[in-house]
């Protein structure tokens, strides 16, 4: 951990420390070796040979089947850039343990990441939890940081950038599709964290946005994976629809017990599918009528997506599926190649500044862009099908931009360092009643 011969008052979030920006503003000057190992992302990759990027991707353990993917798809990225000539006439090396699904790792490897391997960029984890595990010690040190998973949003970081689709953006697009289809009853069944208990908060506002109602809420720790009890307590309160924010290996038998149950009900997700992939890992028609608001899966119908899932499978002939996550690993590590190209350097102060004007993307989900005051992106979301064949079917398409942090909060990271994640039960009643 960095150690600064200086201490300056953070105003926006209470910590203690100089920001990255208002150190290089001011011109400070600090000894070179307190230096050393600390502001590694002020200098970049200067007096490397080659641009040292973190890949911290779930390869084994709970998160193994979502992580894979994304390691796999960084790989792919920097495999193309390399052979393109790197970045800035340097090749990319790696810092790629497998991090094993265990958050203590994943901070004691984000440590040696930052102050050891000194990576110009970091890409790391799959849950919030894991997330939220390490945002301390990346903002700490002011390390430029990607995570790919769509999340349950509400991270106003300066260092961190979050790729993938916030539930706002996900829930907002597959639960008026399912409101209009089916009815207003809605149960919730969510994973027992952060990410599942604010989704849910968000089934809630979005609900009563359109005249809905949640007649039924319940948080599944991740470990479990026998479902009898939830699925009894969803046949009596006989919704129109269920939302169901599962994540992980244990969580997926529920469907094949719902289909085993006569649970024959719509169910929206914006979890289930797009990251695991159980509509091809389970026998059908186990995840017949499931409902997905994502911005991506690899039965994209487009020719620029069937060409990277075909370079994809190239690469990894074995792999069993082209997940969510994984295109937002690909198309970010492009993104932050084109920005160090773009300025001319890998110092990481200059690179925050140039996403931070936003930036066209050209990524398999289609044409997308960076909101670069809140480190969010516009994505092309999707309301996705599953039929009785396990066949996918995509219904709907909208560009859907981060909303909450931009238009609710009023967040600018240009203008106002922050590290703190919003939550909607600080703004919307109707996620506030889950609390009550």
């Amino acid at each position: 951990m960095c150690l600064y011969a200086i201490s300056v008052s953070r105003m926006n979030d209470g910590r203690s420390g100089p920001s990255r920006r208002s150190f290089l503003a001011t011109g400070g000057t600090v000894a070179g070796a307190a230096l050393a190992g600390c502001l590694t992302g002020g200098g970049g990759s200067g007096g490397k040979d080659t641009v040292t990027l973190g890949i911290l991707e779930d390869r084994s353990g709970n998160f193994a089947l979502n992580g894979t993917p994304k390691y796999n798809a960084s790989m792919l990225a920097i495999d193309e850039l390399n052979d393109d000539g790197g970045i800035l006439g340097k090749q990319i090396e790696t810092f790629a343990p497998d991090p094993q699904s265990d958050n203590k790792r994943y901070q004691q490897l984000t440590r040696q990441a930052i102050n050891e391997e000194q990576v110009d960029a970091l890409w790391a984890g799959y849950s919030s939890a894991t997330r939220e595990a390490i945002r301390p010690i990346i903002d700490q040190n002011e390390q430029l940081y990607f995570y790919t998973t769509q999340y349950e949003g509400g991270v106003a970081d300066s260092y961190t950038f979050c790729m993938g689709a916030t539930a706002r953006q996900q829930l907002g697009m597959v639960m008026p599709y399912l409101i209009d289809e089916f009815g207003t009853d809605i149960y919730t069944i969510a994973a027992d964290y952060n990410f599942g208990q604010i989704s849910a908060d968000w089934v809630r506002v979005l609900a009563n946005e359109h005249d809905a109602n949640v007649i039924g809420e319940e948080f599944i720790p991740l470990s479990v994976s026998q479902f009898g009890s939830t699925i009894n307590n969803i046949q009596d309160a006989d919704p129109d629809f269920v939302m169901a924010l599962l994540v992980g290996a244990n969580h997926t038998s529920f469907w094949n017990q719902r289909t085993s149950a006569g649970l024959d009900l719509p169910f929206g997700t914006s979890t289930v599918m797009a990251q695991g992939y159980q509509h091809k890992r389970l026998d059908p028609p186990a995840m017949k009528g499931v409902y997905g608001g994502f911005n991506y899966m690899q039965e994209v119908p487009t020719d620029r997506n069937q060409d990277f899932v075909d370079r994809y499978y190239e690469k990894y002939p074995d792999a069993p599926y082209v997940n969510e996550e994984c295109v937002n690993n690909y198309f970010s590590i492009k993104m932050y190649a084109q920005a160090a190209e773009s300025v001319g350097s890998t110092n990481q102060e200059d690179i925050i500044a140039e996403l931070e004007k936003g930036m066209d993307v050209s990524a398999p989900e289609g044409d997308i862009s960076l909101q670069g005051k809140v480190h969010h992106m516009t994505h092309d979301m999707r309301v996705f099908r599953c039929d009785e064949n396990h066949d996918i079917h995509v219904m709907e398409e909208h560009k859907i931009p981060e909303q909450f942090l931009s238009d609710t909060v009023g967040v600018n990271l240009r203008e106002n360092d922050q590290t703190k994640q919003y939550v909607p039960a600080d703004y919307f009643e109707a996620a506030d009643a889950t609390r009550e």
